[in-house]
């Protein structure tokens, strides 16, 4: 299922091969082979890949998301580098969904996410459906133990709370993992009252979910950042997931399900901006992008610039003070 990370996905304009000001991602990311010993990093952050929509299938979405590792690292490759002094950023492959295999290959994912937490390295998840953020919450789990808390933070339009009686699928992995875990915590940003039917918004009430609507978030931000605030204090470790067709569907058309009143790509910026650089938040997912229904690669476009934002905001990259 691990696919080692391949130098000829990095490539793009060179403006200059001498003056690192000048320097895009593509001129700076080094090739991180997971199936090799690691050592510990200082100030790492490591993409990896999730080329799975098995999860969308299931869930009678439109496929194409596997598509997306490739898609948003070759548009990342092309963007300018902005990263402090004494950041690394590698790529680290991708993990490819075998058939029939969706619960293995979630469970892979999990297993690069932790030895990327155990070495010190900020994941950068980059899926797939959205079944991703269960693989991606196994690896959190197991990298902190059994122990401590962790703080799911979802900018999505959907819960994702489905029950899962005939199987996981991209809409149940948060049923999933409040299920069988305790210690874990569920906010979900963006969410949309078109988008969920009244039995999930009652499924949300029993399961204890703090949520923000869509509307309230467009309204102002600022009540949005108290409660993040609010919901990380109560946690020992916090992990974000996003979703893209929490974005406009003018500016996400690539997406499973478009959202025609979805969050403005700015507003979403922001949101991301703030969750990273907590000193809390481990490790990000981005899911859902679709290049198969791309409108002229703005989707793609888009996700790589939210990857882009996570790195240059998380809190662990930034210099010591």
């Amino acid at each position: 299922m691990y696919q080692q990370p391949e130098e000829s996905r990095w490539t793009g304009r060179i403006d200059s091969v001498k003056d690192e000001r000048a320097f895009r991602l593509h001129q700076r990311i080094r090739l991180l082979d997971l199936s090799q010993p690691l050592a510990p990093a200082e100030r790492a952050a490591a993409f990896i890949g999730f080329a799975c929509d098995e999860g969308v299938r299931r869930n009678q979405g439109r496929q194409g998301a596997k598509e997306a590792p490739a898609a948003v690292k070759a548009a990342l490759a092309r963007l300018p580098w902005h990263l402090p002094e004494g950041v690394e950023a590698y790529d680290a492959g991708d993990v490819v969904y075998v058939e029939e295999q969706l619960e293995q290959s979630q469970a892979e994912l999990g297993e690069a996410v932790a030895r990327l937490l155990q070495n010190n390295m900020a994941p950068i998840v980059i899926g797939g459906g959205h079944e991703t953020a269960y693989g991606h919450y196994l690896g959190v789990r197991k990298a902190l133990g059994r122990e401590r808390t962790i703080g799911i933070i979802n900018i999505d339009a959907h819960f994702d709370l489905r029950p899962y009686d005939d199987g996981p699928t991209s809409g149940t992995m948060f049923r999933q993992i409040l299920d069988q875990d305790e210690r874990a915590g569920y906010f979900c940003l963006g969410i949309q009252r078109l988008g969920n039917t009244a039995a999930l918004f009652a499924d949300a009430e029993a399961y204890g979910c703090r949520y923000m609507l869509e509307d309230e978030l467009t309204a102002g931000i600022g009540a949005a950042y108290e409660q993040i605030e609010e919901f990380a204090a109560k946690h020992d470790a916090v992990m974000l997931t996003i979703c893209m067709d929490a974005i406009s569907a003018a500016a996400a058309p690539g997406v499973s399900a478009p959202s025609p009143f979805g969050l403005s790509p700015a507003l979403a910026r922001a949101l991301i901006r703030r969750i990273v650089s907590h000193p809390k938040t481990i490790s990000i997912d981005l899911c859902e992008v679709n290049p198969r229904l791309d409108e002229g690669g703005k989707t793609v476009a888009l996700a790589a610039a939210f990857c882009m934002e996570a790195l240059l905001h998380f809190r662990r990259l930034q210099p010591r003070r």
